[in-house]
């Protein structure tokens, strides 16, 4: 984990420890009051101040909004019946932040495979240019260009073999850890390693429709941001246990 998810973790351990505390302990009103406070804004300050930030900036309807919403809903509900008991707010805040780690934890995870697929990206390509090899940037190669392959070195573009016969390591992109045999005629795809003999490819693609390029690109997308109606979805539940905090008529 991150500084960040650290520091988010520790808020956690230490609102659920005050929400403990104050379920277990024969407090006086006012002293169960201020730790039900503590443990709120210990672990929700900061969806109360990114729900301001919306509402000012007009962008109302997210998940910080819905949240802050629900929890001072039940605790609107809390004072109103007199009761004193602030569990549900603090426990729909305290729930929700815990899924939000677990969130940015696999987000993490998944930025960090991201950048181990970028370590398999070839940097350059060699190109048959007038009976020679010439060493470019994959990026400057046309589709129908003819590249060469030399055993050791990462496949650039998709392609097919034009001549020669070698194993293929495709690990790092389908998890297959039994090497692939190719030859004259079978498609190849960029980000193998050839692991032996000399191959001749003819390109069958750019290098950014290549298959790394776009696995790259696609799973950099679906990581980096939620998207409008994710935001909003994760409202309904928080308000739903705010909601059945009230037990009146």
């Amino acid at each position: 984990m991150n500084r960040k998810q650290k520091k988010m973790l520790v808020r956690i351990v230490i609102s659920a420890a005050l929400l403990v505390l104050v379920n277990l302990l024969p407090l006086p009103f006012w002293a169960r009051c201020a730790v039900y406070a503590a443990a709120y804004f210990c672990v929700g300050w900061d969806i109360l101040r990114k729900a301001a930030l919306g509402i000012k900036n007009r962008q109302v309807f997210d998940e910080n909004f819905l949240m802050a919403v629900a929890t001072l809903g039940a605790i609107a509900l809390a004072i109103k019946e007199g009761s004193g008991d602030f569990n549900e707010a603090v426990a729909v805040m305290l729930f929700y932040q815990i899924g939000e780690l677990f969130q940015s934890v696999a987000v993490g995870k998944s930025r960090r495979s991201i950048a181990a697929l970028m370590d398999i990206r070839p940097d350059s390509a060699n190109l048959e240019v007038d009976g020679g090899l010439e060493e470019v940037d994959p990026d400057e190669v046309p589709v129908g260009s003819v590249i060469v392959v030399n055993p050791g070195e990462r496949v650039p573009i998709d392609g097919v073999v034009l001549e020669g016969a070698s194993s293929l390591n495709t690990a790092a992109l389908t998890g297959e850890s039994a090497p692939r045999d190719v030859g004259a005629g079978d498609e190849i795809i960029s980000g193998c390693i050839n692991m032996s003999g000399v191959l001749r490819i003819r390109t069958t693609k750019e290098f950014g429709e290549s298959t790394v390029s776009r696995i790259l690109e696609l799973v950099e997308n679906a990581s980096s941001n939620k998207s409008r109606s994710e935001n909003f979805s994760a409202g309904p539940g928080p308000a739903a246990a705010a909601c059945a905090a009230y037990d009146g008529p």
